[in-house]
C-alpha cells in the first residue's frame, strides 16, 4: 500500500507568493503539470502531498524557487523549467549562485545568471583572457558578454569595447539590400545594438559610439588592426572561416580581453568552408588563459517553446 505524506512550505509575504505562483497562477499550473506530487496553494503556504519520492523532488524544486524569490528574482516559466532540470543536485548552492547581481541597468533591471551554465560562463570571462562561449540560441551568450564588457569599461580595466560579427549571407544577398555599406551590414549587427541599448541605455550607448569608446563593426573591419586595452566580442563566430578566426584572434593586443560566441549547430557558411569556431576547439583547448564554456538547451532563457524547439531539432538529427 502506498503511503501518502504531506509537506507544508511557507512562502513568505503576499508579494513573494504572487511571484512564485505567477500571474493568474500560471507558474503553479506549470508546477502541477510537471511534478507528480499534489500541490495546493493557500495564501502564503503551499501544501505538497504524495509519496516520499514525490514529496522529496517537489520539495527540492520549491526550495530552489524560494531561494530565488527571497532574493527578489522574478520567477518565470524558464526559472521553473530550470529548477525542474537540476533536481537531485545541490539546490541551495545552485540557487545561491543565481541570486548574485552582476550588473544593474539604468532602468534598474538587475542582471543575474539564470542558470548554472550562465554562472560558469561569467566566471570564465572573469578568469581568462579569451573565452569561447558555445551553445544554442537563447542561452544569453552575447548579452552576458556585453554585460561583462560594460563592467570592465566602467571599472577602467579597459578603455573601449569592440563588438563584431561576420556579415554572412544567410539566404539573403547583401548586394540586393538598399543603402550604403553601413546600412547593408547594420541588420547583421542589430542583435549587438539591442544588447548594448538594454545594458547601457540608448542615449549612453549612442554617446559612447559617437566618441569611439564603443565600436560596432563587421569582422572584415578588424583586418590589419591591433586592438590594445579593449574588450572585444566576436558574435556568431560559427560563421567565420578558419582564416577569419585566426585573423581575429591575432588582433588582440596588450591589456585586451576577448569573448567569442557561437552556435555550432547553425553554420551559414557556403558548402566547402570549414567553420573557424569548430577548428579552434581542436587547436586551442589546452592553452592556459583560454576558456571554453559550453551552454546547452537547459541554459535557454527565452520563451519555453524555444527550448522545446531546440530539443526537437536535436532529436531529429540523431
Amino acid at each position: 500500500m502506498t503511503v501518502t505524506k504531506e509537506l507544508k512550505i511557507t512562502i513568505g509575504s503576499n508579494g513573494q507568493a504572487a511571484n512564485l505562483l505567477g500571474h493568474r497562477d500560471e507558474n503553479l499550473r506549470l508546477l502541477e503539470n510537471s511534478l507528480k506530487a499534489g500541490i495546493v496553494a493557500r495564501g502564503d503556504e503551499v501544501i505538497l502531498t504524495g509519496t516520499s519520492e514525490e514529496i522529496e523532488r517537489a520539495g527540492q524544486v520549491f526550495e530552489h524557487l524560494l531561494t530565488l524569490v527571497r532574493a527578489g528574482v522574478q520567477i518565470t516559466p524558464s526559472s521553473i523549467n530550470y529548477a525542474l532540470s537540476v533536481t537531485g543536485q545541490d539546490q541551495e548552492k545552485i540557487a545561491d549562485k543565481l541570486t548574485k547581481t552582476i550588473y544593474v541597468t539604468p532602468r534598474g533591471k538587475q542582471i543575474k545568471a539564470k542558470t548554472l551554465g550562465q554562472y560558469q560562463y561569467i566566471q570564465s570571462i572573469k578568469e581568462n583572457g579569451i573565452v569561447f562561449g558555445i551553445g544554442p540560441a537563447g542561452t544569453g551568450k552575447t548579452y552576458l558578454a556585453v554585460v561583462m564588457a560594460v563592467l570592465a569599461l566602467k571599472s577602467k580595466e579597459i578603455k573601449r569595447i569592440i563588438l563584431t560579427r561576420p556579415a554572412v549571407e544567410a539566404g539573403e544577398k547583401l548586394g540586393f539590400l538598399p543603402g550604403d555599406l553601413q546600412e547593408k551590414v547594420d541588420p547583421y549587427l542589430r542583435p549587438i545594438y539591442d544588447s548594448l541599448y538594454d545594458v547601457l541605455g540608448m542615449e549612453t550607448a549612442q554617446k559612447y559610439m559617437e566618441r569611439g569608446i564603443i565600436e560596432v563593426a563587421p569582422l572584415a573591419y578588424m583586418r590589419g588592426r591591433t586592438l590594445d586595452d579593449a574588450f572585444i566580442i566576436l558574435d556568431e563566430a560559427q560563421n567565420t572561416t578558419s582564416p577569419q578566426m585566426k585573423m581575429f584572434l591575432t588582433r588582440i593586443g596588450f591589456g585586451s580581453r576577448a569573448v567569442v560566441t557561437g552556435d555550432i549547430t547553425q553554420v551559414d557558411l557556403p558548402q566547402g568552408h570549414q567553420s573557424g569556431l569548430l577548428q579552434v576547439e581542436r587547436i586551442l583547448q589546452k592553452i592556459e588563459g583560454i576558456g571554453f564554456c559550453y551552454l546547452t538547451q537547459s541554459d535557454v532563457v527565452r520563451h519555453p517553446l524555444v527550448q522545446k524547439i531546440i530539443n526537437a531539432y536535436e532529436e531529429n538529427e540523431m
